[in-house]
């Protein structure tokens, strides 16, 4: 069993898309969408810091990365639960694993096997901490109870040399399709990546493919 696309998507919101290393609330140096060295290399903490040079080519390596990590959390869900799911009750429990890492361990996983869906849905909320983490907590509860799924584009985050993610405004946001493709893995023609219309980026890829005309017609 794996996550469906819609619970991918919302997976990724939740998580947010910063293509260089960064410190998290608890200041654990992360990576990518989510990903620390506890899941898995690489190790955040080991890799060069800010931005990388190709942006397109960060954003590919955060969804290669999550896509592996994504496996493992999966699979601990399905080794965990012992109860059949209905695909946005699995969907719900990864995203609550993917964060926590406590599915084996927490309340709603006894009382889920124990039969007690409506216990399950209400236990998501005791791992409120921090309080920033309730909407996320709010959100997967309401997924596992009532299929609702979260839409709209995915931000991707910009981050200094010193780890801080500057959340003032997104440097990208990926359409779901562009998310979705790279959520899923290599294709034989990769997804092309459309840089913001009013980034700096945007103007000097038009620029130099204006430029680039010039001198094939010349």
């Amino acid at each position: 069993m794996h996550m469906t696309e819609r619970g991918l998507l919302a997976l990724v919101r939740h998580e947010g898309l910063v293509p260089g290393p960064y410190l998290d609330v608890k200041q654990v140096w992360t990576f990518g969408i989510g990903h620390t060295a506890a899941a898995g290399p690489p190790d955040p903490a080991s890799m060069p810091r800010g931005m990388p040079a190709d942006l397109d080519a960060g954003i590919r390596e955060a969804f290669r990365v999550f896509r592996a990590d994504l496996a493992r959390y999966e699979a601990a869900v399905l080794r965990t639960v012992k109860v059949p799911l209905a695909p946005h009750e699995f969907d719900a429990l990864v995203s609550f694993h993917y964060n926590t890492g406590g599915i084996a361990k927490a309340a709603l996983t006894r009382h889920l096997n124990a039969g007690n869906r409506v216990a399950a849905a209400d236990a998501f909320l005791n791992w409120r901490r921090p309080a920033a983490i309730i909407p996320r907590r709010e959100a997967e509860r309401d997924l596992f109870r009532h299929g609702r799924y979260p839409g709209g584009t995915i931000p991707v985050w910009s981050v200094d040399r010193a780890g801080r993610v500057d959340f003032s405004r997104p440097i990208r946001r990926l359409t779901e399709d562009e998310a979705l493709a790279l959520a899923q893995g290599p294709s034989p023609t990769p997804p092309v990546l459309k840089p913001a219309p009013d980034t700096p980026t945007g103007w000097l890829a038009r620029l130099v493919a204006f430029f680039s005309t010039l001198i094939r017609r010349a």
